[in-house]
């Protein structure tokens, strides 16, 4: 449909002053509307970590992981819904693929990239996919090929502003699109929960804390656990799943899982999932809607 612009829009327009128009474009820019805002985001994380650190094993490979998961979400998307796709979400997980994992070979880049995409068509159930791709994807390469694979591990080390940097524009990014509460229960969880550690394995708290400052967590605090199509609906929900992927994620370090964070949002996902989708199907069909209304 055409809106029609009438003689009173257009005064209107006129009449409104300039910095109104630039505050309307900045609020609709950090919107959760948006599609393009994570990519970019995520893109920022990339700079600011290969600037400060070098945490790349390289861009050509960060490439590849990037092409080849653009590759799959078209070629999925076409034969499976017969359109194209909007490519912002398989661009963040081709990135978060091509920062996160290490290996001196090509191949792995192209084929978590690929097992990540294919995730997303092929589990499923009542037409939601359970698992964030490339958390998915990351946790099978870890356990179908070790010697292959591994995944990022450098911190910030004491040059502060990168960290500040990346985790005052996520969390205002992560407010602006209401997800910030995912986010700051799963932190706060975390260094609760580091407290914890301490009484079972001896070491200083600051060393049990010191993980969440590293660029890997900013990835998965920011983007992973606030997928908004791997995650419950509600907002108790949500803050009640993070909270269990923090405590999960303890039991696995209490193992010596350095892979902790992967291994327990694939683990918490997509039970939780199930649980919300199986919920929500149970519902009567105007009690969904007038939830989904109260929500927004």
């Amino acid at each position: 449909m055409i809106r029609e612009v009438t003689a009173r829009d257009a005064a209107d327009t006129a009449a409104a002053p300039p910095s109104s128009g630039v505050k309307l474009a900045v609020a609709r820019f950090f919107s959760g509307e948006n599609r393009y805002l994570p990519p970019l985001f995520i893109t920022l994380i990339l700079l600011v970590s290969q600037v400060s650190f070098g945490v790349l094993e390289s861009f050509s490979r960060t490439l590849l992981a990037i092409g080849t998961a653009i590759v799959f979400e078209l070629a999925l998307a076409r034969l499976v819904y017969h359109k194209f796709p909007v490519l912002a979400s398989a661009y963040i997980t081709g990135i978060s693929v091509g920062i996160l994992i290490r290996s001196p070979e090509f191949w792995p880049y192209a084929l978590t990239s690929a097992i990540a995409i294919m995730s997303k068509y092929v589990l499923r159930w009542r037409g939601r996919h359970l698992w964030n791709p490339s958390n998915f994807a990351i946790c099978a390469m870890l356990l179908l090929a070790p010697e292959f694979v591994a995944t990022l591990s450098i911190q910030w080390g004491n040059t502060v502003w990168p960290m500040l940097v990346v985790w005052l524009l996520g969390a205002f990014i992560t407010w602006r699109v209401k997800r910030f509460h995912i986010t700051a229960t799963y932190v706060v969880s975390f260094v609760a929960l580091a407290a914890l550690r301490t009484l079972f394995t001896g070491h200083v708290f600051l060393a049990e804390v010191a993980p969440i400052t590293g660029p890997m967590y900013q990835l998965f605090i920011f983007f992973m656990i606030t997928d908004p199509k791997t995650t419950v609906k509600s907002w108790r929900g949500q803050c009640l799943v993070a909270f269990l992927v923090a405590v999960a994620e303890m039991i696995f370090r209490l193992e010596q899982n350095v892979d902790a964070p992967y291994f327990a949002l694939t683990v918490v996902g997509p039970v939780a999932m199930v649980i919300s989708i199986w919920m929500s199907s149970r519902k009567p069909a105007h009690a969904v809607a007038a939830s989904s209304t109260a929500r927004n």
